[in-house]
């Protein structure tokens, strides 16, 4: 893994983007921030990201919009999707995240180590 590796990190949770941020650093990575899938939008297009991990229940723009804009820009990218799941639970969510173009998917709580080995498999990927 080479530390200029960026994952980009879209929740509006400020305590999962907190715990996301520290494992991620911990690990290596540089970590791009954003509140909701609107603001992760603008930082993914000024800034890049090699990989995406984004909640699906946020304000402003929600994550399976953020998944098929990102995914019509950048269809190289890769994204894992993440969610707690609201009222209909979190499957119903993330099935959709898949078909909409997510490589993983989680439900929250999230387990950390399986998220960064997920993250490790998917940027490996992109490099080979």
């Amino acid at each position: 893994m080479s530390s200029s590796e960026k994952p980009q990190i879209i929740d509006d949770d400020d305590h999962i983007r907190g715990l996301l941020r520290s494992v991620l650093e911990k690990a290596g990575y540089q970590v791009v921030e954003a509140p909701d899938g609107k603001v992760g939008i603008e930082l993914f297009r000024e800034q890049s990201a090699d990989l995406i991990i984004t909640d699906i229940i946020m304000p402003e723009k929600e994550g399976l919009e953020t998944i098929m804009e990102i995914r019509r820009e950048s269809p190289d990218v890769k994204i894992i999707a993440i969610s707690g799941g609201a009222k209909v639970g979190p499957f119903t969510y993330l099935k959709l995240a898949e078909k909409f173009g997510a490589e993983r998917v989680f439900s929250k709580p999230l387990e950390m180590r399986q998220l960064l080995q997920a993250i490790r498999e998917l940027l490996e990927e992109k490099t080979t």
